[in-house]
């Protein structure tokens, strides 16, 4: 990245860390002060920073945007979730004895948040802050679990569908019509659809608005793990989702 570049990130953070001292806001004459530029720069910095929804003006001063609390309340939504989330996670892998994680929904990917390992177990490719496409994970099956199949459609139309083994889902059409059979059964399966020799049952986390806002999987080596022959195990990890969605406030 370019040092002016640099620079002017620099200035725009500058500029929201003085509005944030001062809720009532700052007229641009005094943010040239305090940042020693002249007024040319600070009407970029506070234009730029006003289209993103930043800053908002109020009469003749600026204050900080909504967009700001919508990233902060994003953050502590997810500190929150890992939090109510984490003794559950710990008790299903000491009952499965399987490696667990759980992921979120950011643009057209999945994101793990977070992942616990077994001690007697694999180790699965995952990391916390791993992407991976919502089109070859269970996760990302289930994080699609209540969007409609125009909404699926626009969401992967400009996606590049990247075959990752040979069970990769190859389009938008079969996306949707894995994302229905998880619909019905109440889970999703990764068949070996991202990572050879790896498969994943995954089950939907709800809020209080009975919205799905994350997804738990469970992985395993055994492909019979995903052909629900163990019913039990499957059950379990519903289950366990469904009693961090009760945390949450989840009524359903």
């Amino acid at each position: 990245m370019a040092k002016a570049t640099l620079q002017t990130v620099d200035r725009a953070l500058q500029l929201l860390e003085i509005l944030a001292e001062h809720p009532t806001g700052m007229q641009p004459k005094e943010i040239e002060g305090v940042l020693e530029l002249n007024k040319v720069t600070v009407h970029r910095l506070l234009a730029t920073l006003e289209n993103r929804g930043f800053i908002e003006r109020m009469g003749n001063a600026y204050v900080i945007g909504l967009k700001l609390v919508e990233l902060s309340s994003m953050k502590l939504s997810n500190v929150e979730l890992k939090t109510e989330a984490a003794p559950y996670l710990r008790e299903l892998v000491t009952r499965l004895g399987l490696p667990v994680q759980m992921a979120i929904l950011e643009g057209t990917e999945a994101v793990f948040i977070e992942k616990i390992e077994s001690i007697n177990s694999f180790r699965m490719y995952s990391q916390i802050g791993k992407r991976i496409p919502l089109y070859a994970s269970g996760v990302g099956k289930i994080l699609l679990l209540q969007a409609s199949d125009e909404e699926i459609r626009q969401k992967l139309e400009k996606v590049e569908f990247t075959a990752f083994t040979s069970k990769t889902l190859k389009n938008v059409e079969e996306v949707i019509e894995a994302v229905k059979v998880a619909r019905k059964k109440g889970y999703a399966i990764d068949d070996e659809e991202h990572e050879k020799g790896i498969f994943c049952v995954a089950a939907p986390i709800y809020d209080y608005r009975d919205k799905v806002i994350a997804a738990i999987s469970v992985g395993d080596i055994n492909k019979q793990f995903v052909k629900g022959t163990n019913a039990k195990q499957i059950e379990l990890i519903k289950e366990t989702a469904k009693e961090i969605s009760k945390r949450l406030g989840y009524l359903g």
